[in-house]
């Protein structure tokens, strides 16, 4: 059996009680399989996608989480997992389509970030996310936003179970290549969840992409309960919707931003 585990590698290294009881997680929540799932798929390396990238801590060469580009008025607005956030995230860096020590489409450092009330207050499962507002990039003598450099994926609605979503992810650590799979949705509890390993430390954040005529819609990313995962073989998100829209509005509008607490381990 995998070891316990916190999917954002700077979580894990908080050496606090866990802040996540059972009774947090929305009432009587069931507890994550201990065992790998029968038919569970195996995730795969991959090239990477424009769209989602490694997420570094200040001046650190090594990434601790993941994080995508969210289409927005602004152009410059990245979703995560609230929990791989601490403070402002003012200094963190984002390199999109990131692998084997390379950006190809640039670093981008993140001037600010935004999360719900209840993760601020509480750090609550279900408000797990947090939108981060990137600076412009000089390149050639003239300012960048990152959304034209990338593109963006459209964030919608948590996904109905048995919803296909594909999930590209960055194992914590230096250089190295991101991970995806191709799997299907479920209910647990409230939240949704997918099973497919491995999921491991720094693939908190990652985008669940759904595919449909209009393009790419995030519909989840790994976070929520027990921050996005206990073991590798299964994964959660916080279900989106209203309450994401707001805050997405919000970093838009230039409102003022917030300071994230110290995540603590959930497992």
């Amino acid at each position: 059996m995998a070891s316990v585990r916190t999917r954002c590698a700077r979580a894990a290294a908080v050496g606090f009680l866990s802040l996540f009881p059972a009774a947090t997680l929305a009432g009587a929540a069931p507890q994550p399989p201990t065992s790998q799932p029968a038919g569970t798929p195996t995730a795969h390396s991959f090239a990477g996608t424009k769209t989602v990238g490694a997420l570094f801590p200040p001046d650190s060469k090594v990434h601790v989480c993941t994080a995508s580009v969210v289409s927005s008025r602004t152009r410059n607005l990245l979703v995560t997992a609230a929990h791989c956030i601490e403070g402002s995230g003012r200094g963190d860096v984002f390199v999109p389509g990131y692998h084997d020590g390379v950006a190809p489409f640039g670093s981008w450092t993140v001037v600010s970030a935004y999360a719900p009330a209840g993760w601020l207050a509480h750090q609550t499962p279900s408000e797990d996310f947090a939108f981060l507002v990137v600076a412009p990039r000089r390149h050639d003598g003239r300012f960048q936003d990152l959304q034209g450099v990338t593109g963006a994926n459209r964030l919608g609605i948590a996904p109905a179970p048995g919803e296909q979503v594909t999930v590209p992810a960055y194992p914590a650590g230096t250089g190295g290549t991101p991970i995806t799979c191709a799997t299907h949705t479920y209910a647990f509890g409230r939240f949704p969840a997918f099973n497919c390993n491995p999921y491991v430390d720094g693939t908190s954040g990652a985008p669940w992409l759904h595919h449909s005529k209009r393009g790419w819609t995030v519909v989840g990313i790994i976070g929520g309960p027990y921050q996005g995962g206990c073991h590798p073989w299964t994964s959660y998100s916080p279900a989106l919707g209203v309450m994401a829209k707001r805050l997405m509005a919000k970093a838009e509008a230039g409102a003022p931003p917030d300071t994230l607490p110290t995540p603590a381990p959930a497992c």
